[in-house]
């Protein structure tokens, strides 16, 4: 039996299709069902499957060209079946469509990717595959030419529902989340959230700064009965650079950005319940041993948990000091409302070229965290210059 094979209409504004590719060769036996040919409409490609079992005897449309739709595509009839002449044949489908218009260009659809054209798969199968998240390219096709069919994707569909669940790790130990911690995770998602963050790193030479604290510790342990420490040095360094570069002694509110006219210090401190931030007032009016001794009180208050709200609120900036436990590189969150934030690493030996010569120097990195909104990298550029100038010249300190 001769079985013409028309094309489809699929949709009421389809007029024609286009034959994107042949599944099946001439003179190749086809059984009913079975995926015969793909076309493509304005909208889809779609694929055609085989209305009778047979030989494909003719195949009338090329890949590539357009057909009308019910124009002839091609026919199925068994092997020694005589066909009448394929004139004949065309001239009885064709006898009452409306005559084709010639093509226009850029009305002929999406052209297939040149991947797509060498991994054969069906638009069902491939539309499935998407839905599902699953990486067509990895499964084995069982449709002619290995190509990749519904019943493929499905069949890996299954397997990884049929998979065993990851077995997860037991829980050794449940920690219920303290007010403090609570509060700490509140503040920094909401700086991370809000503050549009910026890191700068660079490394200073504390060469200089290590033989000033040596010079300087004896003197004000036994004058005040207290060492002196890196953070207290710091903090004086970074307050009288604040000075020169107010804008990140600021905060942001609506519209405006407030710059302080004090310096109110934040020095982050680790304890077993959480990080604390002690605030030390007016720096920029406290020599280095009236902030070593401020700083002390805090941080006694702070491990016997008696700090008032007003010694952990009010800060305009912030030092974070990870350089005692090995770290070098930070990229610190600010402390809202305040702008900016100091990462302070660990003091390193290392190789250096001073004056065309290799030494070995103190080297500490910092990591300066800004609100972008508020201040720009060139700025944040200079203030970190400023300080690593300071840093490496103590005495301006003094001055």
């Amino acid at each position: 039996m001769v079985t013409k094979i028309v094309m489809p209409k699929f949709g009421l504004q389809m007029k024609e299709g286009r034959i994107v590719e042949w599944l099946k060769k001439e003179n190749e036996e086809v059984k009913k069902g079975e995926p015969l040919f793909i076309i493509e409409t304005e909208k889809v490609e779609v694929e055609v499957e085989a209305p009778a079992s047979g030989m494909l005897r003719v195949i009338a449309a090329k890949e590539g060209s357009a057909v009308p739709i019910g124009g002839l595509v091609a026919i199925i009839a068994e092997p020694d079946e005589e066909l009448p002449p394929i004139n004949q044949i065309l001239e009885e489908t064709t006898r009452e469509l409306p005559t084709p218009k010639p093509e226009e260009p850029g009305k002929i659809g999406k052209p297939v990717p040149i991947a797509e054209k060498k991994l054969k798969f069906s638009p069902l199968a491939r539309k499935l595959a998407e839905e599902h998240e699953i990486d067509i390219t990895k499964i084995k096709g069982t449709g002619p030419g290995g190509r990749i069919v519904k019943k493929d994707v499905l069949r890996v569909i299954e397997e990884i529902k049929a998979a065993p669940e990851a077995e997860l790790a037991k829980v050794a130990k449940v920690i219920p989340m303290t007010t403090i911690r609570k509060r700490i995770a509140q503040r920094l998602s909401e700086s991370h959230l809000r503050a549009v963050h910026v890191t700068q790193t660079m490394e200073v030479d504390m060469t200089e700064a290590v033989k000033f604290r040596q010079t300087i510790l004896p003197r004000f342990e036994e004058a005040h009965g207290i060492r002196v420490s890196f953070n207290d040095i710091l903090v004086k360094a970074v307050t009288k650079a604040l000075r020169k570069y107010p804008e990140l002694n600021s905060t942001l509110e609506e519209d405006q950005i407030k710059i302080f006219e004090d310096v109110h210090m934040g020095v982050a401190v680790s304890l077993e319940k959480g990080l604390i931030v002690p605030v030390i007032r007016n720096t920029d009016k406290k020599s280095i041993v009236e902030i070593a001794l401020a700083a002390r009180k805090l941080f006694e208050k702070a491990r016997k948990d008696a700090l008032s709200l007003h010694e952990v609120t009010g800060g305009t900036f912030t030092i974070t000091n990870l350089g005692m436990y090995g770290v070098e590189i930070s990229t610190p969150i600010i402390n809202p409302p305040q702008s900016a934030i100091l990462g302070v690493g660990k003091i390193t030996e290392k190789p250096v070229v001073v004056d065309r010569q290799i030494t070995i120097r103190s080297i500490m990195p910092l990591s300066l965290s800004f609100d972008h909104r508020v201040v720009d990298g060139a700025l944040a550029a200079q203030f970190l210059q400023e300080l690593k100038q300071i840093l490496e010249k103590p005495l301006l300190m003094l001055i």
